[in-house]
C-alpha cells in the first residue's frame, strides 16, 4: 500500500521531514518512491520555509490511491489540497496508563456511578455532623493529653537517674 508519510532526516534535536511517497512496508527513514515536499517544525507556524510542498505530484499520488498518514493529512488540509482530516478525541490521553485500566473497563464505570450517587446524597448530613464533632472531640482530645504528659514525666526523670547509676559503677577492666 502507498503511504504519503514523512521521512526524518536532519541532526540530533534538530529534525526536517521530507514528504514522501513510500511503501508501506520500507521503513521510516528507508526507501522512498517520491520526494514531494518538506517540513520544518522548527520554523514559526507564520513562515513560509516551514511547508514546502508539490501540489500537482501529491494529487497525482493520491489519485492513484495513496494514503497519508495522519500528520501529512494535516498538513495537507491546511494547505488546502485535501479536506482537513477531523481531530480525534482520545479522553485516555490525559490519564496515566496505570489508571486507564481501571477507568477504562466497563465493570469499574458500573460500580463507580452508584458509588457517587451514595457520596453526593450523604455529603450534606456529613457536613452537618462534621461542625457537632470537632467541639467534642477538641474537649475528648485535651484529657488525654494532659494526662499522657503527668505520665511521660515520672518515666523520664527516672530513666535520666538510671543512667548516672549505671555509669557510677565500675568498670571491670580485660586483661
Amino acid at each position: 500500500m502507498l503511504k504519503l508519510r514523512l521521512s526524518r532526516g536532519g541532526t540530533k534535536k534538530r529534525p526536517v521531514y521530507k514528504v514522501v511517497v513510500a511503501d508501506s512496508r520500507f521503513a521510516r527513514d528507508g526507501r522512498f518512491i517520491e520526494k514531494v515536499g518538506f517540513f520544518n517544525p522548527l520554523l514559526p507556524k507564520e513562515k513560509k520555509e516551514r511547508i514546502g510542498l508539490e501540489a500537482e505530484r501529491i494529487k497525482y499520488w493520491l489519485s492513484q490511491g495513496a494514503q497519508p498518514t495522519t500528520r501529512v493529512a494535516r498538513i495537507l488540509g491546511e494547505n488546502e489540497l485535501m479536506p482537513m482530516p477531523v481531530n480525534g478525541n482520545n479522553p485516555q490521553k490525559a490519564i496515566p496508563k496505570k489508571d486507564r485500566k481501571k477507568e477504562g473497563s466497563e465493570e469499574a464505570k458500573k460500580e463507580e456511578a452508584p458509588k457517587a450517587e451514595a457520596k453526593k446524597e450523604e455529603a450534606p448530613k456529613a457536613e452537618a455532623k462534621k461542625e457537632e464533632a470537632p467541639k467534642a472531640e477538641a474537649k475528648k482530645e485535651e484529657a488525654p493529653k494532659a494526662e499522657a504528659k503527668k505520665e511521660e514525666a515520672p518515666k523520664a526523670e527516672a530513666k535520666k537517674e538510671e543512667a548516672p547509676k549505671a555509669e557510677a559503677a565500675p568498670k571491670e577492666e580485660k586483661k
